[in-house]
Parts: C-alpha cells; structure tokens; sequence
C-alpha cells in the first residue's frame, strides 16, 4: 500500500480501532473474566446497530436509543446466560443458539430488511465518518470513541471492585471455591454475559452510526475480532498493565493496532485468522524455547 493512501486511511482505522476496541472489552469479561466462550456477540454486534439506528429513525433522542441499545444487548446475554445456566447447555453451544436467534430478531428490528441506512445530515450522530477530519475536536470521531471508552473503562473499574464484581470475577477464577463461599455461581455468569452483549451492543450502535447504516452481517467474525483484540492487548502491551483499569485500556489498544495492521479489507478474514493463531501461539512458543528452566546444581553464593 502506498505510504499516502496509508497515512489517509490511518484516522479513519484508528476510529474503527476505537469502536471495536469498546466491543473487545465485552469478549474480555466473558473471555478472560468469566472464563467463558461466548459466541453470542456476532448477534450482538448488529443487534445494538438495529436497535439504535430505527429507533432514531422512528424520532428517538441518541441517549435514548444508545440506553436501548445497551438494554437489547444485555437481554441477549440473558438469553445466553440461561441456556447456560438453566437448561445446562454448554456456553459455547448457548452463544450459538442465541446468535441464531438474533438473525431473525435482527431482521424483525430492521423491518424485515436486511440494512437499515441513517444519514448524519439529517440526524444528530454522535460518532461519523464525516466527523474524522475538517470538524472541531469535541466533534471529532476518535475524540468522541475515545472519551467512551475511558468512561466504559472507569465505571467497570468502579464494578469489578464491588462486592458483587469481586463475586463476578471470583466465579470466572475458581468456580468451585465461590460456591463454596456461598457465591451464587449461576447468577454471577448471567450478569458477566449481560454486562459484556450490553457493552458489545453500545459498541454495535456507535459503529453504525460511525458507518452510517446498520446491516444483518455486520457481526460476522466479530468473535474473532474481539479476541484478536484481546491477545493483541495482552501480548504487547500487557506487561505495563499493572490493574484492571491498565488491562482493559490495553484491549482498546490491541484493537486499535489491529486495524491499522489490517486495512485491506479483501485480506480481512485470511489476516483475522492469522493473527489470532500467532498471538495464541506466542505464550508457548515463549516458554517452550525461551524460559528454559535453570540447570540443577548451578549453586548461586550461599
């Protein structure tokens, strides 16, 4: 790619980065936290979209259908979360079960058609592909993403050191040992999956806005973004992360190098792949040639 067209395209993958950043955060609370696969959010990342771009089309204030939005991911992860918990199907096969689901429903949303458009001239956007260049700071698109997911940030680092957070994050820990503190496993796993489809549906309804339209497909592969995200954040930048609040930036940040590595949108899917196996990969290559573990009787001073 020619070094102009890549310094162009830089602000518009740095907001992209962004947005999908926010979604990450969602895949790490179930992925990392909750020690769940939860393929839920390919449904979810257009549900939020749906959700948020008809009702400002139906006449609804953007704090309002952002709050919907928000509320219809978390009633996705409910779904998931009993299947999972209530009926006893494995995570990953209660995901998929209500990422199926969520086609229909979406469809249902969008009016039965399988994209719903919004223009920024006619409704009060927050987030823009217009709004990348030529537009006051405040109004800036990476301005914008940027002071969401510094909010998101703060009040999940506010939660998870709550009681009930601590409760949260003991069961993804050591789910045996919660319960037998008298944690309520099953309910902490309901409000993991929920808190994460919600923050990945308000992600959903930024990035549509971002795009201008919202689109059946558009949580295809999202799963594979989100961990991409995930490991990327761990594996380069995770060493500087001291708390919660550091790793959680550092998901933002992996996301936002990966769209900036990733910017030919025909290799997208090939390139997603790879690198998520190279990330996934890196840890045991690390310790299978590089923490050779010290030789016996090596004797240091006494």
């Amino acid at each position: 790619m020619d070094i102009r067209l890549l310094f162009n395209a830089l602000p518009g993958a740095c907001a992209q980065g962004l947005i999908w950043g926010i979604m990450a955060i969602g895949v790490y609370i179930t992925y990392q936290i909750l020690d769940l696969a939860d393929l839920t959010v390919d449904g979810t990342m257009c549900t939020g979209g749906a959700v948020c771009v008809m009702m400002m089309l139906s006449g609804h204030s953007l704090p309002v259908s952002l709050l919907c939005a928000f509320a219809a991911g978390m009633l996705a992860g409910l779904a998931t979360g009993l299947f999972h918990t209530a009926m006893g199907i494995p995570a990953i096969l209660s995901g998929i079960l209500t990422q199926l689901g969520l086609y229909s429903v979406n469809l249902r949303i969008m009016g039965g058609k399988a994209n719903q458009a919004i223009n920024v001239s006619n409704y009060p956007l927050l987030v823009s592909l217009r709004y990348i260049r030529d537009v006051p700071f405040y109004k800036n698109a990476i301005f914008v993403v940027i002071i969401f997911a510094l909010l998101i940030t703060a009040v999940l680092y506010w939660f998870f050191g709550t009681e009930l957070g601590c409760a949260i994050r003991a069961t993804g820990s050591n789910p045996n040992m919660s319960r037998a503190q008298g944690i309520n496993t099953n309910v902490n796993k309901i409000i993991g999956l929920m808190l994460s489809n919600g923050i990945v549906a308000l992600a959903s309804a930024l990035l549509a806005q971002y795009q201008g339209f919202v689109d059946i497909n558009m949580g295809r592969g999202a799963i594979v973004i989100g961990l991409a995200a995930v490991i990327i954040g761990q594996v380069l930048i995770g060493k500087l992360a001291h708390n919660f609040a550091s790793k959680l930036l550092a998901v933002v940040a992996g996301a936002i190098i990966y769209y900036i590595v990733i910017l030919n949108p025909n290799d997208l899917k090939l390139l997603s792949a790879l690198v998520v196996a190279v990330f996934l990969a890196i840890p045991e290559l690390k310790n299978r040639y590089f923490n050779r573990a010290p030789k016996k009787g090596g004797g240091g001073n006494a």
